[in-house]
């Protein structure tokens, strides 16, 4: 996945922006970026603090590294199945 070159802290901030009566059309069109990816970002990061938005990457981070001693673990558990010959 491509990555943004806005924070989690800067869109909720251009969200916030959009939220005190700022034209969305206008703000996407100063800041670089499409209403379509406006509207995408409202949905995710709508209602948030900036606090919120770093504790969510912490748990994706969080998520990532658990999801991937999951499948070293069946990894190794599969090599021990095959080593010892056992049959499922």
């Amino acid at each position: 996945m491509r990555k943004s070159k806005f924070t989690e802290e800067q869109i909720i901030g251009l969200i916030r922006q959009a939220d005190a009566g700022v034209n969305v059309a206008d703000l996407c069109r100063w800041e670089g970026f499409s209403t379509a990816t406006f509207y995408k970002w409202l949905a995710k990061f709508g209602g948030m603090e900036a606090s919120d938005a770093k504790r969510l990457r912490e748990l994706g981070a969080e998520n990532a590294r658990l999801k991937k001693l999951l499948a070293e673990a069946a990894l190794e558990g599969e090599a021990l199945k095959v080593a010892f010959g056992v049959k499922r």
